[in-house]
């Protein structure tokens, strides 16, 4: 029975991991047609569909803005709108699995903002996975032999903004409402990258780019609800394995749609980059599975101890 939960949690996982993937194509897709922070402003405006899926019968929508603490809501909001505008000027400028290799330097900055300010423990291990990401990152960029542009600094940033994101759910605790963690993603956005892109906002023109436009920001809405549904019925460490199927669907997308192919080199660092993650993932998995087992038979002993006379 719990294999079939972990199971739909995975499966879950990689539908919402599709979805993002679909949607960070669309916002490569608009490059020319529209303003970045206009892209990102519609992740914001079209979320607000995926609501009733995300509420609890009888739950009032003010619950958006319910939380415990509200310092950690604005840092997530905060977070979304730079990572959002970020992300799409990225993808608007690099090759997708290249942007998306800098975008996985996130557990990095996770990491160093856990030891620095959460003053948490990180494992050698740890450590190791994300010195060999980071050197996946270095092949990736090859500093002196390319030139470093906005779109590597946009990826780059788009990774620590949703680092602080992270750190910022860890600090919420349990203390949020559902929808509230929803809904700092979605407010974000519209306040952050609707300021911005007052200056160049153009209406869009066509079916085509107002159905890519909507498909960004659905399907990025959508990715949330399939990963808060896998969440709830599988651990968090099975869940994360799958977010490196974004890589398949990037190198997919840039060779089939996109027509860029990569050099030796970038492919080279994307697969360190992604087995490094994967990595840890594995060795986490057989951490707690020994634990498990650990517990399991400490478990028996004392029921043994017990039986006796």
């Amino acid at each position: 029975m719990k294999q079939n939960i972990f199971s739909s949690g995975i499966l879950l996982s990689l539908l919402g991991y599709a979805a993002f993937s679909i949607s960070d194509a669309c916002s490569k897709g608009l490059s020319g047609h529209l303003d970045p922070f206009e892209v990102a402003f519609s992740g914001g405006v079209f979320g607000f569909i995926i609501l009733p899926f995300i509420r609890y019968p009888n739950e009032p929508y003010s619950d958006i803005f319910a939380t415990a603490r509200p310092g950690m809501w604005i840092l997530r909001a905060t977070s979304t709108f730079i990572s959002t505008a970020a992300s799409v000027m990225a993808f608007m400028l690099l090759p997708m699995p290249e942007a998306l290799s800098l975008m996985f330097l996130m557990p990095f900055f996770v990491t160093i903002i856990s030891v620095t300010i959460l003053k948490e423990k990180v494992s050698f291990w740890t450590w190791l996975s994300v010195a060999v990401g980071f050197l996946g990152v270095l092949i990736v960029l090859r500093p002196g032999a390319r030139t470093f542009h906005l779109g590597h600094a946009c990826a780059i940033v788009a990774a620590l903004a949703n680092a602080s994101s992270v750190v910022a759910y860890r600090l919420a605790g349990n203390g949020s409402a559902r929808l509230s963690l929803f809904g700092s993603s979605l407010f974000g956005p519209l306040i952050g990258d609707g300021l911005l892109m007052i200056p160049h906002a153009s209406w869009p023109h066509g079916w085509k780019v107002w159905s890519i436009l909507f498909g960004y920001g659905f399907l990025a809405a959508l990715g949330q609800l399939f990963m808060m549904m896998a969440t709830a019925v599988a651990p968090a460490n099975r869940v994360a394995l799958p977010q490196y199927s974004q890589m398949v669907w990037a190198v997919a997308f840039n060779y089939l749609l996109f027509k860029q192919p990569l050099d030796n080199w970038t492919f080279v660092g994307i697969v360190i980059v992604t087995s490094s993650g994967m990595l840890n993932w594995i060795r986490q998995k057989l951490r707690f599975e020994r634990m498990a087992l650990e517990e399991h038979w400490g478990h028996r002993h004392q029921q043994s101890d017990v039986a006796k006379p």
